[in-house]
């Protein structure tokens, strides 16, 4: 019997065979703990009916474990000396489809709408690239896509982020932005002694399943993100002098003085402590205040 792709005998063979080599400016960190992947494929709650993407599947650690329990997996590697090692080790599994692309320059949808069924449960898991995850996870979010949800292993600062309350010092613009897409919850942390090469970074697998209907209305989501980035652009400074000196469009102190007590929001707060709530008020306010 083959032994799983999983292993660290099993991956340093391939790393011998091939003569492959780590690029440090992909942050590649394949795991080798197959209970870790076990925990990440049951945590996405994957079943026979799933369609899965993977975006960076390394030597097919994670995606042979994601083959063995979803209906299909498409995966997205961008090294190219991946996608010969990807046809070799996953070979004898007839529902995966490797990619070759990056996943931030694809149309997901068109993927979608190509190698799954209509109206299929999508799940998308990854292994991500620390570099980059949050570029990553924003796009996967913003194109709306029709997926149930994702799990993806991160740096556990940004899952922190991510899924962090009102008045923590982990709460900013990323959390806003992702709790506006998903309900965010860290499932468990990675010690780094599961990967090779080992990252000096602290782990952890985030579950994001995305909301049926946004938690709040908002007339115009570009002003939103907008106002969520100036708010935070010095935490210290209060929400009204970084909205004065941070939006993108002419408004005055005077006039935001104006919109935040009609909201209910005093002047004098910092951006971390307001709400998804509160921000979706703020913003709508500034949309009909410009088109007065």
């Amino acid at each position: 019997m083959t032994k799983e792709i999983a292993s660290l005998q099993r991956t340093r063979e391939m790393l011998e065979k091939h003569g492959f080599s780590f690029k440090k400016s992909l942050g590649q960190n394949f795991l080798i703990d197959g209970n870790i992947l076990d925990k990440i494929v049951q945590t996405a709650n994957i079943s026979q009916r799933t369609g899965v993407i993977e975006i960076g599947p390394g030597f097919g650690a994670l995606t042979e474990k994601l083959a063995q329990s979803a209906d299909k997996v498409v995966a997205f590697e961008i090294d190219d000396r991946l996608i010969p090692i990807l046809n070799e080790t996953l070979t004898s599994y007839s529902n995966v489809t490797v990619i070759h692309s990056d996943i931030l320059k694809i149309n997901l949808s068109s993927i979608i709408e190509k190698h799954f069924q209509q109206n299929q449960e999508i799940m998308i898991v990854a292994n991500l690239p620390y570099y980059v995850t949050t570029p990553i996870i924003m796009k996967l979010l913003e194109d709306q896509l029709p997926i149930r949800g994702i799990v993806c292993m991160v740096q556990k600062e940004v899952a922190e982020r991510m899924s962090a309350e009102p008045n923590s010092k982990e709460y900013g613009s990323l959390s806003i932005a992702v709790q506006y897409f998903a309900q965010a919850e860290t499932s468990f942390l990675v010690p780094n002694t599961v990967f090779i090469p080992k990252p000096n970074v602290e782990s952890a697998v985030i579950k994001l399943m995305l909301h049926e209907e946004k938690p709040v209305h908002v007339i115009d989501e570009s002003l939103l993100f907008t106002v969520i980035r100036a708010a935070f652009a010095q935490r210290r400074k209060t929400i009204a002098n970084n909205l004065a000196n941070n939006l993108s469009f002419p408004i005055s102190k005077q006039e935001l003085q104006t919109i935040l007590s009609q909201v209910g929001i005093d002047p004098r707060r910092r951006g971390e402590t307001l709400s998804l709530e509160e921000f979706a008020s703020l913003s709508n306010a500034i949309r009909q205040h410009e088109r007065k």
